[in-house]
């Protein structure tokens, strides 16, 4: 088809053949029209529409836009009124306080607000002004009935958070738009801070913070800003950093802490460079200025000289590794991969381990080429069989390498040995590397079998499913593993496992190894060679894991007001204190929460959290990475609710659940997270609905809060939790993915998002400019995107027809699912055959057609294609085609099994139905009606 695009809608069978009719009637799902709510009980107008928050999130600045200030807004449906009397503001000072009107400020002191959502509860009388020292209205209280809104707006996952609504003149640089952290880096579950532990209880919310302190894999691509010398100025009192939200006395000689209060000198060098003799202007440091920024740390801040990056490639060679193919891709993709390594100082060093029952180590005559295979047998006391040339810097020696990868596979053809000696390895690797640290990077295809840390098959079909699974599956066999991960750690030593064994692997017992260093555990089950999908997958994420850059040598600590205690850590790291985690290299692809309670009554209107990131760069210098945020305080329910990020939430739940599972039972766990979702509701029900009238139904909630439900549902079914029976290695890898993934990846694994493919737009699939709900062009100055991309749909059967094309991303892979009545036309434009049980199934890839040849194929590759795209992640999402069921399948028996399977994997991603023993969404609904107190 040449140029012309083709919406592909049911089929209306004609006398002799099934061709579909001129003007065939085209679908329109649902939820690609703005949910018409009705208005809740109390609420005064219509309800909350979708459409109406996302244009105001689309309006709105993220980091401050000035309320009602917004060119081209619509009304809000609250407009705050000026005091008529001037009053006074709580820690600002003693002079009467206007939030809009300041001495020497021309409007400055509009309230920073990011953005608002829906319409207000009639009776609440949220978003008033208070009377508590003139406080600014933070966020209104807008509420939903969740039984009325089915099915739910999922738009609402691609949201921010609530604003965080502070007083302009809240930063240093009045009406900074940099001053506060965005929430890709850094973000709260409540975005008003309870000022008592009593409100904080009473709300059942949880107080946590979620960090992730890199948002991409290669460093050019934050553009975070640098100081411009190694000038740190820290409170002497808290050791907190100067940042945006401090506040300077004494004309400007000093600055006081906005963590506990104390006055501290402002440094020299901030107003006169030493160097060029010249005045500078302290208000323009980056550190005055910017909410996420790194220092360049002098001398005192290091233990010793930033070392090299230094990789240990440990090899399973056993006859499984290499009948599968895996020792020979390992080899292979390393090699293709050492010029993506950052080494810019070409100070890089590698090693090389082989290992199954013996140790075989590869000795390099450094500088010179050849290579020398030295094997190990005492695999007891393992030891190292030379003194040099087994680490070796990389630029130097790089022929030499590049002949070993490519030698490698040889050295092992024809191998009978079944053994694997991990524990031994890893031993071996670290007295290889414990003087400097760096990575070992651990590829095995075999249960470890032989010497220390030797596992053997658990009794899976005894307890698989039933409530001592996780301590019978799930605990660690071997005490080992985390012991010697904690060595690792204190050696400044990560380990990064890539696990691609057909039979069990005890993922559960070798994850404790990346969990306690700050690694990561990467599982391909049943992985071969034999595939070609199964080759770029592995090839890919160990390519982009080997390039991305990394922190060295790194600790984690998150400060908070006074008042405010960090007291859980969750996340891969080891806790070498109680508030400072130890990182030997700092991931890029993974985010960490800390769980916060409050010691004290906090009376300042204004709270402020700091997280640092203490490392050494690829490139040798030693940096502290600063982030920090501020959150306003409130002692009304309603504040505390208006302002919860539901997303954050989820996220803290998920790492509480993972706590539950694995301290208890996987039931307790599900148990855990249906009650929260309880005791929500009932806290709404009892201290927030107008009113509290009775008979109002038990199911309203702050209307930014409205997805927690489903996404605490949906987290029940998840590979990590659902009641059914999961391999254990694939549940032990999913609760290592949950306990590690950014907020993004969580939810999109939470609950997947899902793509109607054949009743898309034209525009769809290519460049393009973005679109609204209603497929219509967001703004006309946004930048083009290089691909449009469809409107999600709701993971639910019910939002789909037998004749359509649907492509369902998980996170981890992509499902093109083709229903079984789909029309000959679209098979033709998108396989190039008509017979829709021609096309290939399973994981595989779509034929490649020019727009030319066929404009639908290439639209839909395009789609895929941006799918996969992300910066932030090493993941490469595989493509599994499924063909749908019909009533007529020429399908051979032998054939059936694996199809259904197949169907069965890709229908369990629609979380909104019922599957197996799991309800639907509806379901659940009704069934928390009876469990909320009426």
């Amino acid at each position: 088809m040449s140029g012309r695009r083709r919406h592909y809608p049911q089929p209306q069978y004609a006398a002799g053949g099934g061709a579909p009719s001129a003007s065939p009637p085209q679908f329109q799902p649902q939820q690609f029209q703005p949910q018409q709510q009705q208005p809740a009980y109390g609420a005064a107008g219509a309800g909350y529409g979708v459409d109406q928050v996302q244009q105001q999130f689309q309006q709105l600045n993220v980091n401050g836009a000035q309320a009602g200030a917004v060119p081209g807004m619509q009304q809000a449906p609250y407009q705050y009124q000026q005091p008529q009397q001037p009053v006074s503001q709580p820690g600002l000072g003693q002079q009467p306080y206007d939030p809009y009107h300041q001495p020497g400020i021309q409007q400055q002191a509009q309230p920073q607000v990011q953005a608002g959502y829906g319409q207000p509860a009639a009776g609440v009388g949220y978003g008033q002004p208070n009377n508590l020292g003139g406080s600014l209205p933070l966020n209104q209280l807008y509420t939903t009935d969740l039984s009325r809104e089915l099915p739910p707006p999922i738009s609402d996952l691609s949201l921010p958070p609530p604003p965080l609504v502070l007083p302009t003149n809240s930063s240093i640089i009045p009406g900074s738009e940099t001053a506060n952290a965005s929430p890709d880096y850094f973000r709260s579950t409540l975005n008003v801070i309870p000022n008592n532990s009593s409100v904080l209880k009473k709300s059942k919310l949880p107080l946590a913070l979620v960090v992730k302190p890199y948002n991409a894999l290669k460093v050019e691509e934050e553009n975070i800003p640098v100081t411009c010398d190694t000038t740190i100025s820290r409170c002497r009192r808290c050791r907190g950093y100067i940042n945006p939200f401090i506040s300077l006395a004494e004309n400007g000689r000093r600055w006081r802490c906005n963590f506990c209060n104390l006055l501290n000198d402002i440094p020299s060098s901030f107003d006169y460079d030493e160097i060029s003799g010249t005045v500078k202007n302290k208000f323009d440091r980056v550190e005055l200025n910017h909410s996420v920024v790194e220092f360049i740390a002098p001398k005192e801040y290091m233990a010793r000289a930033p070392q090299p990056i230094v990789y240990t490639f440990i090899i399973d060679v056993s006859v499984h590794a290499v009948q599968s193919g895996l020792t020979g891709t390992i080899s292979r993709t390393i090699l293709e991969s050492l010029d993506r390594i950052p080494n810019q100082n070409k100070t890089a060093r590698v090693a090389f381990i082989g290992v199954d029952s013996s140790l075989h180590y590869f000795r390099f005559n450094e500088g010179l080429e050849g290579t020398e295979v030295m094997v190990v047998t005492d695999i007891e006391e393992p030891f190292l069989p030379s003194p040099s040339g087994l680490l070796v810097n990389l630029d130097e020696n790089r022929q030499a390498i590049d002949k070993l990868l490519l030698d490698f596979a040889t050295f092992f053809e024809g191998t009978a040995n079944q053994g694997f000696a991990l524990g031994p390895a890893l031993k071996a690797g670290h007295k290889l590397i414990s003087n400097i640290g760096g990575k070992l990077v651990c590829f095995a295809a075999t249960l470890p079998n032989t010497g220390e840390g030797k596992l053997s098959v658990r009794d899976e079909a005894s307890v698989s499913g039933k409530p001592k699974e996780a301590k019978a599956l799930l605990s660690s066999a071997d005490s080992f593993y985390k012991s010697f991960a904690v060595t690792c750690n204190s050696s400044q030593i990560t380990v990064d496992l890539f696990l691609t064994s057909s039979a069990y692997q005890d993922v559960a017992t070798l994850s404790n190894l990346p969990r306690y260093t700050a690694g990561q555990t990467h599982f391909y089950p049943a992985w071969s060679s034999a595939k070609v999908e199964d080759i770029k997958k592995l090839s890919k994420e160990i390519g982009d894991h080997l390039s991305q850059d990394i922190a060295l040598e790194a600790v984690l600590r998150v400060r908070g007001s006074t008042g405010i205690r960090m007291s859980s850590f969750f996340g891969n790291f080891f806790n070498r204190s109680s508030d400072l985690c130890s990182f030997p290299t700092f991931p890029r692809d993974q985010s960490y929460v800390i769980e916060m309670s409050l010691e004290e009554n906090i009376t300042k209107p204004i709270v402020y959290f700091q997280a640092a990131v203490l490392h050494s760069t690829a490139f040798g210098e030693r940096r502290i990475r600063v982030m920090n945020l501020a959150i306003p305080t409130s002692s009304k329910l309603t504040d505390v609710y208006a302002s919860a990020d539901q997303l954050a939430i989820t996220n803290f739940f998920t790492h509480k659940a993972i706590e539950k599972a694995l301290a208890t039972s996987l039931p307790e766990a599900r148990e855990y997270l249906i009650a929260r979702v309880v005791d929500i509701l009932n806290v709404y029900k009892k201290e927030l609905v107008a009113g509290n009238v009775s008979g109002a139904s038990p199911l309203q909630i702050s209307t930014n809060l409205r997805m927690l439900p489903l996404l605490m549902f949906t987290l029940t079914k998840h590979l990590g939790f659902r009641a059914d029976r999961v391999p254990s290695d694939h549940r032990a890898a999913a609760l290592n993915n949950l306990g590690s993934m950014p907020i993004p990846q969580l939810i999109k694994s939470i609950y997947p998002t899902v793509f109607s493919l054949h009743n898309m737009g034209d525009e769809c699939g290519l460049p393009g400019s973005r679109l609204d709900e209603e497929g219509q062009p967001i703004d006309d100055s946004e930048p083009e995107v290089d691909c449009v991309m469809p409107l999600p749909i709701n993971d639910s059967k019910a939002q789909w027809e037998n004749y359509g094309l649907y492509l369902i991303d998980n996170g981890s892979e992509l499902f093109l699912w083709v229903s079984g009545l789909v029309v000959p036309g679209l098979v033709q434009d998108l396989f190039g055959t008509q017979n829709l049980y021609e096309i290939p199934t399973g994981k595989t890839e779509l034929p490649e057609f020019t727009f030319e040849q066929s404009e639908f194929n290439y639209r839909v590759r395009q789609i895929i294609n941006k799918v996969r795209e992300q910066n932030d992640s090493i993941i490469w999402k595989n493509l599994y085609v499924v063909v749908g069921g019909s009533s007529n399948e020429p399908i051979e028996i032998s054939q059936q099994r694996d199809l259904m399977a197949l169907r069965m994997w890709a229908s369990s991603c629609l979380v909104e139905d019922k599957s197996g023993s799991e309800p639907s969404y509806r379901d659940f609904l009704t069934s928390l009606k009876s469990k909320v107190s009426q």
